[in-house]
């Protein structure tokens, strides 16, 4: 049976990556890439845990080819796992890769396997994912469905996939300046990825995996989601990077897929990425969020038209004007007063 590379990533928690590098050993994949980010200064307590997760990581007692790219300070989010990606696939052609909060049932290996060497080929499949959001609906014909998300919470590519990949996202004021969202999402989804993806590109968010999403709607990518889950993320909780709530909140149960099943076709499923943005990505809230910043625009536009009208004198305030004027009324970044 064919056994590709298998990537672990990890940085401070002892507890989290142990569980995952127990299901990797019953695998026992034959070669094994470990990349790990190393600790925060102003964290007393980060030298100990890093230490302790890579004393798991190299714990490996099977024949395997272990490499490994330890950090020897800390680089963050960002720039640890884009780097440690980059790390990856200049060392192997494809991978599964695993983060040290995402725990794999054994069918994530052999689904992953066989769609790595499937899809091998096919450019526009860009990703495979191990997780599932579809709260038990069974999407398509066949073992898997086709998705425009390219779900990171256990997953494997290819090192063709990854080369599209930038982190910088250099590219997207001008796909931003030519509404190159709008052929690429529904509208109810594109008020929410235009300013996920701004947010990201200028710098306000540390993440490497929005890139990854952008990097794959560039190229009109598609990902793979199996039609039962995986994998489980048992990463929420105070230690988590980006999960912080309450531990456990993020467990998902994993399923089996038996006999493997091919869809007759290769299509996006449109229905079941709507739920997924629903259910995963806020939808609703992301929806209504767009609609009361259009209705407060509209309602603004509407006042100061009517108080035009009725001949009041409208203009706006400087950024350093903080004290009102007799006779006149403050509205926001406006002044207003009699003509």
């Amino acid at each position: 049976m064919y056994k590709p590379a298998v990537a672990l990533f990890g940085f401070n928690r002892p507890d989290c990556t142990r569980a995952v590098f127990e299901e990797i050993r019953r695998y026992r994949p034959l070669k094994l890439l470990l990349v790990a980010d190393g600790p925060r200064s102003a964290v007393p307590t980060d030298k100990l845990r890093c230490e302790s997760v890579r004393e798991i990581m190299r714990s490996v007692d099977w024949e395997c080819d272990v490499r490994t790219n330890f950090a020897p300070e800390n680089l963050g989010c960002k720039k640890r796992m884009s780097s440690g990606m980059d790390w990856l696939f200049s060392e192997v052609e494809e991978a599964i890769i695993l983060e040290d909060d995402c725990v794999p049932c054994a069918d994530f290996f052999t689904f992953c396997s066989q769609m790595l060497a499937h899809y091998r080929d096919h450019q526009k499949i860009m990703a495979i994912a191990g997780t599932n959001y579809q709260s038990g609906q069974w999407r398509g014909d066949g073992s898997y469905y086709f998705s425009r998300f390219p779900h990171i919470w256990g997953w494997a590519s290819w090192r063709r996939a990854w080369k599209s990949y930038d982190v910088t996202m250099n590219s997207w004021p001008i796909a931003r300046q030519e509404k190159w969202i709008e052929a690429v999402c529904p509208s109810e989804e594109q008020y929410y990825w235009d300013k996920i993806f701004n947010d990201v590109y200028e710098g306000n968010v540390d993440t490497w995996d929005v890139q990854w999403l952008y990097a794959c709607w560039r190229c009109a990518g598609i990902g793979i989601i199996p039609n039962a889950n995986l994998v489980t993320n048992i990463g929420a909780g105070p230690d988590a990077t980006h999960t912080k709530g309450e531990a456990g909140s993020l467990a998902m149960a994993t399923g089996k897929l038996n006999s493997l099943v091919h869809p007759k076709s290769i299509a996006l499923d449109s229905e079941a990425d709507a739920f997924t943005f629903h259910m995963e990505f806020g939808g609703k809230e992301a929806r209504n969020k767009n609609i009361m910043t259009r209705v407060r625009r509209r309602t603004k536009r509407f006042i100061l038209n009517l108080l035009g009208s009725a001949g009041y004198k409208i203009s706006r305030l400087e950024a350093s004007a903080n004290n009102n004027t007799s006779g006149m009324l403050s509205c926001g970044p406006y002044r207003i007063s009699r003509r």
